[in-house]
Parts: C-alpha cells; sequence; structure tokens
C-alpha cells in the first residue's frame, strides 16, 4: 500500500481545535463577553472579520455559506445590522480597541457597491486605533470588482488583496461555473497595485473537476507570470453531503488519489523554480513577503482566516456564520440571515453555537498549531503536557516507520515527505476524533 491510499482519510483542516463538529457549546452571551473582556489587551489588539455573504452567481465547488441574487436592494439591511452588531461590541471596550487585522470574506465582498463597503469599513476604522501595522485584506472574484471599489479600499488604507482564482482553464471554469480571463485579472491588477506597499495573494485550488497536469501547467505559468506575493494552493473539499451543488459534477469528473496529489506537487514544484517558498501545508510565499518572515521569525499563526502573521488574541466575527475566537472560547454566530436578523432585532449578539476550551484543549491546541505552522513543536520532559502530547504516541508508529516525521523526548518533526500529510500527524493528537461517529461524514479527505 502506498503512503497516499495508506494516509488519505477524511479529516479536519484544523483552523480551530477542536475543530466545530466537536465544540461542547458550553457558552452563552454573557460568558462570551467576559471572555472578550478577559483576553483583550491593547499590546496584543484586536482581529476583526467581516462576512458580507452575497454571490450574483453560484460557484458549484464553494462551500462557503453564501446567498445567491442579484438583487442589490438587499445590501442597505445587511450594512445596517452588520454595524448594529459591531456596536454590540463596541460597548464591551472602554477606550477604542487597537486594530490589528480586518478581513473582508464572503460570499463575494465587492458585491456591496463601493458606498456600503466605505460605510461598513470607514464606521469601524472610526471605532479603532489602528496599529501601525495593521493588515486590511479583503477577498476579489477578478469578475465582480470596479475600479471604484478598489480605489474606495485604497481610501479606506487596505494593503492585501486576496484575488480567487481557482484555475484558468475554461473547461474547469465551466464546471465550476467560475470564470475570470487572463486579460481580466491583469486588468484588476493594475488598479490594485497603484497602492503603496500592497501584497497580492492568489487562492487556488487543485483537485477541481477536469483538472489535468496539463490545465495546472498552463494556469501556474499565467500566476506566476503576474507574481503575487504569496499564493494559496488548497485542496478542493468534496463535501457532497453538506453542498448539494458539489453534486452537479461526479466523483468521476474529480482528480483523486495520487493524481490529485500530483495535481499539487506539480504546482509546488513550478513555485519552487520561480522563487516561492513553502507556508504550512498549503501556502507559498515570495521570500520578502511577511508571511514568510512570520516563518522565520516563529510568528506564523493559523485561525480560522487560514494562515496569518497576526497573533491577535480576540477574533470578533460579524455578519452571518462568523467564527470569533479568545483565548479560551470559540463563537459561531447564526447561518441564516433572517435569523441572525431576528436576533439582532431582540437586541441579542446573533452567536448560537460555541466551545469553551478545557485545560486540556489550550494544551493540544498549542501543539496542533505548531505543527500546522512550523512542522514542528515540543513539550517539558514531564508533567501534564507530556501525558497529553504521548498518550496516542502509538498512533505515529506507523508515521515514524514510513518516515513522515521524527519523534523523540520531547519534539515531533515533520519530515518533508511527511507536509503532505500534516493534518494525519495532527490528528494524532485529537482526542475527539476517537469519540466520532465513524458512519457520519464530517471532514474532507486529508489529501
Amino acid at each position: 500500500m502506498n503512503l497516499l491510499e495508506k494516509y488519505n482519510i477524511p479529516g479536519p483542516r484544523y483552523t480551530s481545535y477542536p475543530t466545530v463538529p466537536f465544540w461542547n457549546n458550553n457558552i452563552s452571551e454573557s460568558s462570551w463577553k467576559q471572555s472578550i473582556l478577559e483576553s483583550y489587551t491593547d499590546e496584543d489588539g484586536l482581529s476583526l472579520y467581516l462576512h458580507l455573504p452575497y454571490c450574483e452567481t453560484f460557484c458549484t465547488y464553494c462551500a462557503c455559506n453564501k446567498v445567491i441574487t442579484q438583487n442589490h436592494s438587499l445590501e442597505a439591511k445587511y450594512v445596517a445590522a452588520i454595524l448594529k452588531e459591531w456596536r454590540m461590541y463596541k460597548q464591551l471596550f472602554v477606550n477604542k480597541p487597537v486594530l490589528k487585522q480586518l478581513h473582508l470574506g464572503g460570499g463575494t465582498p465587492t458585491f456591496f457597491s463601493a458606498e456600503n463597503l466605505e460605510k461598513i469599513v470607514g464606521t469601524i476604522l472610526s471605532d479603532v486605533k489602528r496599529d501601525l501595522s495593521a493588515e486590511l485584506s479583503v477577498e476579489i472574484h477578478p469578475n465582480v470588482v470596479s475600479e471604484e471599489q478598489i480605489e474606495t479600499f485604497k481610501k479606506l488604507g487596505f494593503n492585501r488583496f486576496s484575488l480567487g482564482i481557482q484555475d484558468f482553464d475554461i473547461k474547469v471554469q465551466t464546471a465550476i461555473n467560475r470564470f475570470q480571463t487572463v486579460g481580466k485579472v491583469e486588468e484588476v491588477l493594475s488598479w490594485i497595485r497603484t497602492i503603496d506597499g500592497v501584497s497580492v495573494n492568489f487562492d487556488l485550488i487543485y483537485g477541481l473537476p477536469f483538472q489535468t497536469m496539463a490545465s495546472i501547467e498552463n494556469t501556474f505559468a499565467a500566476v506566476v507570470n503576474f507574481r503575487p506575493d504569496r499564493i494559496s494552493f488548497y485542496s478542493y473539499a468534496h463535501v457532497p453531503w453538506k453542498k448539494n451543488a458539489q453534486r452537479l459534477f461526479t466523483e468521476d469528473d474529480l482528480p483523486t488519489g495520487i493524481d490529485k496529489l500530483k495535481l499539487y506537487e506539480r504546482g509546488k514544484e513550478l513555485l519552487s523554480h520561480e522563487g516561492y517558498e513553502t507556508i504550512g501545508m498549503d501556502h507559498f510565499s515570495l521570500p520578502t513577503d511577511e508571511l514568510h518572515i512570520a516563518l522565520e521569525k516563529g510568528n506564523l499563526n493559523r485561525n480560522f482566516m487560514g494562515y496569518t502573521v497576526t497573533k491577535s488574541s480576540t477574533l470578533i466575527g460579524l455578519g452571518v456564520s462568523s467564527i470569533s475566537e479568545t483565548e479560551g472560547m470559540y463563537v459561531q454566530n447564526e447561518k441564516s440571515i433572517k435569523v441572525y436578523y431576528d436576533l439582532l432585532a431582540e437586541n441579542k449578539l446573533p452567536i448560537v453555537n460555541g466551545h469553551l476550551q478545557s485545560h486540556e484543549d489550550k494544551i493540544i491546541k498549542k501543539h496542533v498549531m505548531n505543527l500546522m505552522c512550523q512542522f514542528e513543536t515540543t513539550w517539558p520532559l514531564d508533567g501534564d503536557e507530556k501525558v497529553l502530547v504521548k498518550q496516542f504516541s502509538e498512533k505515529r508508529f506507523e508515521m515514524l516507520k514510513d518516515e513522515l516525521l521524527q519523534e523523540g523526548d520531547g519534539h515531533i518533526t515533520v519530515a518533508d515527505s511527511g507536509r503532505s500529510f500534516v493534518r494525519n500527524i495532527c490528528m494524532t493528537l485529537d482526542p475527539y476524533l476517537l469519540n466520532a461517529n465513524p458512519e457520519k461524514k464530517m471532514f474532507s479527505q486529508t489529501v
């Protein structure tokens, strides 16, 4: 049995620990507010995530929480709601909080007009102290953005733009109903790169329907010509039991197993040839990019926004389905827009799901995130931390024999050959997986 057959199993992506299916829901609005007060410091600052869920067209591969519509009159009500939610959080702070990071995700954030984007972001920025090194970022669909919107972001001080490319091959684009040409991306970049000190990220996905080695090579030939500062090269998460739209193509249309892994390895090879460094399990950056500098300094972080240079102890998510995080707690907002509106109308924070971390959770989380970010972790040679890390060490025996990792007294180091299986390695630290129902589908494949 080859390594891929052995280790390509369903598993978490570990943007949190514990992962969402195992949250205990041992939270309340009052306990969440108290957790923010205890977690936030001016030194660590505040991170904000704003979920803007509307899209004009339906991308069949997408597993995000979204609403498909071309009715832009819906914008005003959502803007009012998200700003009301922000005001409820703002009241918790005696002084203006220090903003370290703000990210707009979706959905398609540029579904909203330049005027409404300025109203949302401008209002929030007037209520905070912006740290000198703060990152303001937004996800961009190249086909759904105007020069006016980019100028608005420029005026507001945005300094990172993430373009959702996914793939340039027309057959792949048709299958996923996501279109943008090389020429369109070039035009959008010409607007963005008028901003001093801007960082550009491209989102790409491997494992999409009808992808081939030739289509990946053609896509990367165009991508490296644009020279983005960083690239996210995600594994397509096929979860049709969660997202029915993914049933519009079949498993027979997808590259799987060794064919899928070869697409990733080829993309990685092409990026390495162009001077990009590997960051974590699915990111790449130029050596001059902040992401690479954070890795070198040991400051790389991972949260619900993926890999990030910001280590804020307080992340507040605004909008439907947004997830928030403090040092000891996670919460998630209501996923239904109607219910989200109803809760805000009752002057309630729209949180409906969450997890209060135990002492053991915090220890395991530290080591999972170390492995995901730095590909290594260490622990004391005695005490409860050692016991927790070593409790399932027998699960790593096969990985040791397969030379995916090295393990000794007080450390685990992921080998170069094990980086594609880092999710599997993290799973050997995760006691919640022992209680998972093997018949219940929860996660995508690890590779």
